[in-house]
């Protein structure tokens, strides 16, 4: 199968799209050596990231096992995982983010 999407560590929960991917389409996710499979339920367009499961409002969002930011809704497995529903917390001086 061929891939559709990437995840770098097993611990993200967002996985980027190497391609463009249609919604209600099968995603095909590598994790290093393991492939998981999960619909997406809206256009995921190339390079853009979407949640490997539900990520809770105010839950850490991890890409390449590190914190990129935290989400300021529910996001539900397969939904764009973007500016609309994230808050970026990379960058911010008032942020202690151990």
């Amino acid at each position: 199968m061929e891939r559709t999407a990437i995840a770098i560590k097993e611990q993200d929960n967002v996985a980027t799209a190497i391609k463009d991917i249609p919604s209600g389409q099968e995603a095909v996710v590598g994790v290093g050596e393991q492939t998981l499979t999960i619909t997406v339920i809206q256009d995921i367009a190339y390079g853009h990231k979407f949640a490997l499961r539900a990520i809770a409002k105010g839950e850490a969002v991890l890409k390449y096992s590190c914190v990129i930011g935290r989400a300021t809704c529910n996001i539900e497995p397969g939904q764009h995982t973007h500016v609309h529903n994230l808050e970026s917390l990379r960058g911010r001086g008032d942020l202690d983010l151990g």
